[in-house]
């Protein structure tokens, strides 16, 4: 971030020192996440994510498009984020920021390729017509980890979304509203999660969640991102502090405590909020017309 003020000397030392006691300005052990809220927009695929102060908002749209030649059998998933002044004064409008790339970069490997959507249900007519499904993700405010905010806000706007019926007869589609065919949950093969982990002074001393202020002063940080099956879907550290292998394993295990614990917090907030879209749709039989 290109306009990031530094901290001051005082600041610092104060905030190094209540890490090392491990107190966190608010309140917080080193391995507790700020609350989690999850909010749904009036659409299927709309989610506002809130870690604290962090902000992130997610919407899915999807689109009949040609697949691409090498991969006919497949449909498409693309990821797009926007950060802007809007999320912080630190950000330039129209400009790519590093810290934006590596956003792109960690979503992309924890969602896309990891294939927590399964892409070949997404083709309709092979070699001729697929779904192109979009995630968008907009940085409403920046207090911190943006990383995991992102990916929790993706992968619930997945697993929330519902894309059109549709019936194919020889080469020809008909999409179906959602006033004659009751939508369709996309195939999310699994629930990735991203855990940060951020490192201070010579990497000994750790903290899950950083606040803005507590980013400013680490020395390295470290994403984890794996599913409720124990799986690491990718391990990323961009530089930084050197971490042996035995914190590499401690960090894990946590986050997999973690993981554990988001992806319920998730199932409850999509269990609750897509039991009342089916009642205001459907009168509570979507369930029933969909089998």
């Amino acid at each position: 971030m290109s306009k990031s003020l530094e901290p001051s000397a005082n600041n610092k030392g104060f905030l190094i020192n209540a890490l090392k006691k491990e107190l966190r300005l608010d309140g917080r052990s080193l391995t507790d996440f700020r609350d989690l809220t999850i909010q749904f927009g009036e659409d299927y695929g709309q989610v506002d994510i809130s870690l604290g102060s962090t902000r992130v908002m997610a919407r899915i749209s999807a689109e009949i498009t040609k697949p691409y030649s090498d991969r006919p059998f497949d449909g498409i998933f693309a990821i797009t984020t926007e950060l802007t002044p809007l999320a912080s004064p630190a950000f330039e409008t129209g400009r790519v920021s590093e810290q934006e790339v590596i956003i792109s970069r960690l979503i992309e490997q924890a969602i896309r390729r990891s294939n927590a959507l399964d892409t070949e249900s997404l083709c309709i007519v092979s070699g001729q017509k697929c779904w192109n499904v979009r995630a968008s993700i907009h940085f409403i405010n920046h207090d911190g980890n943006l990383v995991d905010a992102a990916c929790i806000a993706v992968i619930t706007a997945l697993c929330h979304f519902r894309r059109p019926e549709i019936t194919v007869l020889g080469d020809e589609v008909t999409v179906h509203s959602i006033d004659e065919r009751v939508p369709v949950p996309l195939s999310v093969l699994h629930t990735p999660i991203c855990v940060t982990f951020s490192f201070f002074e010579d990497g000994s001393l750790s903290a899950i969640d950083a606040s803005l202020e507590e980013e400013e002063l680490r020395t390295g940080s470290m994403t984890v991102t794996l599913n409720k099956n124990r799986e690491i879907c990718q391990i990323f550290k961009a530089g930084g502090v050197t971490i042996d292998a035995s914190s590499v394993v401690a960090c894990a295990q946590t986050a997999f405590q973690k993981t554990t614990f988001i992806i319920s917090e998730i199932q409850r907030a999509l269990d609750e909020d897509l039991s009342k879209k089916e009642t205001q749709f459907f009168g509570g039989s979507a369930k029933n017309q969909r089998s």
